[in-house]
């Protein structure tokens, strides 16, 4: 998949999945992976860039499988942020799809 896609939805992929319940970092690169080709190292660089813009907050969790785990969970501004990409991507994605589905006629 083009490195340009990847990293624009990113952002998104991580926000969406932290919505439905916190999650560790391995876990999310996992979940990721099974369906866009990612690198762990890109994934935990956005989790830091993230964190330290407000949008997750972080805790330890023990974890049965070895040291304990750093959770992210959404923060509200997360949350906001996570409404204004979807808005944006389904307006993109919605034009995109009539671009490349339409006649090419401007209409």
């Amino acid at each position: 998949m083009n490195v340009q896609f990847k990293k624009g939805v990113l952002n998104l992929c991580v926000l969406a999945l932290l919505d439905c319940q916190d999650r560790y970092g391995y876990e999310l690169v996992q979940m990721i992976s099974k369906r866009i080709e990612v690198s762990e190292g890109s994934v935990y660089t956005l989790l830091r860039r993230l964190t330290k813009e407000g949008y997750f907050e972080t805790y330890l969790k023990e974890s049965s499988e070895g040291p304990p785990r750093k959770y992210y969970r959404l923060t509200i501004a997360g949350q906001a942020y996570l409404q204004d990409l979807l808005a944006e991507w389904r307006t993109f994605t919605e034009s995109v799809n009539e671009l490349i589905g339409g006649d090419g006629k401007d209409e």
